[in-house]
C-alpha cells in the first residue's frame, strides 16, 4: 500500500470517529420532530432557508451534547457491549480531543442559531445541551431509574427551537409538543433497554429493566403509551389540527398502546424490540402526520 493511501485511509478513519462522537442516528431522530413543528408553527412551508438554518444549528447543538457525553461517560462505554465500538473506547479519538470538539460545536450551534436563525433558538439549543450533560449525563444517570424520565427532556428541545424559530416565541401548542416527545421518550428507550438490561446491570447505571426486571418496565411502559396517546390527542385542539392529525394520533397510538400492552402480556425481549422499532416509526408518522394536516389546512383557508 502507497503513503498516499495510508494517509488517505488514515485521514477517512479520523472522519468517520469524529462523526461516530455526534451520534447521528441520535441527531436524525430528534430532527424528525423539527421540520414539522416549523410547519405548524408556520401554518404552512416555512422559508427553506430558514429551515436549513435551524436543522444545521440543531444539529450542531444534538452533536455537541453527544460528544461530550462520550467524554464523560467513556468508562462505562468501555463495559457495555452496546457502545463497546464508540470512538473513545477503540481509541481512534484521544479523550481531551472528543472534549474539545464537543465544546467547540456548542459554540459554533450558539453563534449559528443566533446568527441565522433567533437567539431565543440559540438560547433554548444551548440549554439543551446544558440539561443533557449536566443533568442528565453527571446527576441522574448513574443514581437513579427516572434517569431517562427526566434526563430525556433535553431531547424534546428541538420541538421549541423548531417552534421558536418561526414564531420567535414558545408558545402553548410548543410546550404541548414538548409534553408528547417527553412522554414518548420512556417507552421507546425502556423498550430498547430492555435489550441491554445486562449491559446496564454490569456498568452500574441503574436502567430500569436492569434494576426492577421486565415486567415492572412493561408496566411502566404501558402507563407512559397511554399518557403519550392523551397528549396527542390534546394537541388537537390546542394546534389547531384537523381530522387528518386527529385519525392518525388515533390510530398509531393505539397500535403503540396495544404492543405496549402485549409487553404486559409477554415480557419478553422479542416483544419490546418490535415496540422499540415500532417507537421510532410512530414519532416519524405522527409528526409527518401534523405537518401535512397544518399544510392542507392554510390551504384550506
Amino acid at each position: 500500500m502507497t503513503t498516499a493511501a495510508v494517509a488517505d485511509r488514515t485521514w477517512r478513519d479520523t472522519v468517520r470517529a469524529y462523526v461516530g462522537l455526534t451520534k447521528p442516528r441520535i441527531i436524525e431522530l430528534l430532527l424528525v420532530t423539527t421540520v414539522p413543528t416549523m410547519v405548524v408553527a408556520q401554518r404552512g412551508l416555512p422559508p427553506l432557508r430558514l429551515v436549513l438554518a435551524t436543522l444545521v444549528g440543531g444539529s450542531l447543538a444534538a452533536a455537541s451534547a453527544n460528544a461530550i457525553n462520550n467524554y464523560l461517560d467513556r468508562d462505562i462505554d468501555e463495559v457495555m457491549d452496546r457502545t463497546a465500538r464508540r470512538p473513545l473506547v477503540a481509541a481512534t479519538v484521544a479523550p481531551e480531543a472528543a472534549l474539545r470538539f464537543g465544546l467547540v460545536l456548542g459554540v459554533v450551534a450558539f453563534a449559528w442559531l443566533a446568527a441565522l436563525v433567533n437567539v431565543l433558538s440559540a438560547v433554548l439549543a444551548s440549554g439543551a445541551i446544558l440539561f443533557y450533560v449536566f443533568v442528565y449525563t453527571m446527576g441522574l444517570k448513574r443514581r437513579s431509574t427516572q434517569n431517562i424520565v427526566i434526563g430525556g427532556a433535553a431531547g424534546c428541545v428541538p420541538v421549541l427551537v423548531g417552534w421558536a424559530a418561526v414564531t420567535n416565541t414558545v408558545g402553548l401548542p410548543a410546550l404541548v409538543l414538548f409534553a408528547i416527545v417527553f412522554a414518548w421518550t420512556p417507552p421507546h428507550f425502556w423498550a430498547l433497554a430492555v435489550k441491554y438490561r445486562e449491559d446496564y446491570a454490569r456498568a452500574g447505571v441503574p436502567m430500569l429493566p436492569a434494576v426492577r426486571g421486565i415486567a415492572e418496565t412493561a408496566r411502566q411502559i404501558l402507563l407512559y403509551s397511554v399518557l403519550l396517546v392523551a397528549v396527542t390527542l390534546m394537541f388537537g385542539p390546542i394546534g389547531g389540527m384537523g381530522a387528518l392529525y386527529l385519525t392518525a394520533a388515533s390510530l398509531l397510538g393505539g397500535w403503540f398502546v396495544y404492543l405496549a400492552w402485549r409487553l404486559v402480556r409477554d415480557a419478553s425481549e422479542r416483544v419490546a424490540m418490535r415496540l422499540f422499532r415500532y417507537s421510532i416509526t410512530y414519532l416519524g408518522l405522527l409528526f409527518a402526520a401534523m405537518a401535512v394536516d397544518a399544510v392542507v389546512g392554510g390551504l384550506v383557508v
